[in-house]
């Protein structure tokens, strides 16, 4: 239902209803607008567990098969941590369905949702700025005392270089790629969960009765 549409609706109700609403009524209004926003946004998290289901699958293949111990070790970390958010997606969809489904108090719970909401998107993005240092240098370390030859640290270890230079293109590679992860992950939180959590807000200003 259109917010337009909702909004004509109140209007006629406050026209013919001068006893005041109750919070029937107001559940009622709340959630013709809310629902399909919830809706949204549950979509979008059922999505990153099916995308992270799709991630993990090859991770922990990898953490298994590898002939390499350090590819071992590095995947099958980062399969526990994939599995460990899969499961704190699924907490959290469990969670707001048990909001959404409450019919009274429709405020708190609606103010409730936005507060998990926030709260997840800052950890999210928190944990992942600080997982970008940590598993790159868990990966330069893994592969430096690897037993076997991988032959593009190979090459990298065996570059005619002063070891200073080395240090900055490592160095070098981390800023970049920091860089890259914190504006991705900004983009990426606001499509898939932010727009929503917007979207919810301006519901709550609007629709919310005093």
């Amino acid at each position: 239902m259109e917010l337009d549409e909702l909004k004509s609706q109140l209007k006629e109700k406050l026209a013919t209803d001068h006893t005041g609403r109750s919070d029937a009524d107001i559940a009622f209004l709340l959630r013709a607008k809310t629902n399909s926003v919830i809706g949204k946004l549950k979509k979008s998290l059922r999505k990153e567990i099916f995308l992270g289901v799709l991630v993990l699958l090859p991770l922990g293949y990898i953490g298994i098969a590898s002939e390499y111990r350090s590819l071992r070790i590095y995947f099958s970390v980062t399969a526990v941590l994939c599995a460990a958010f899969l499961g704190l997606l699924i907490y959290l969809i469990k969670r707001i369905n048990r909001l959404s489904v409450d019919i009274l108090p429709v405020s708190r719970n609606l103010t409730e949702i936005v507060r998990i909401i926030e709260e997840f998107i800052r950890r999210y993005f928190q944990f992942t700025m600080a997982l970008v240092p940590v598993c790159l240098i868990f990966a330069f370390f893994l592969g430096y005392h690897e037993p076997k030859h991988i032959d593009g640290l190979d090459h990298f270890v065996q570059l005619q270089l002063d070891a200073r230079w080395k240090l900055w293109l490592v160095v070098i590679y981390l800023i970049g790629f920091t860089v890259l992860v914190y504006y991705f992950t900004k983009w990426y939180l606001r499509k898939l969960y932010g727009n929503y959590l917007a979207e919810l807000k301006e519901c709550m200003k609007e629709l919310t009765i005093e």
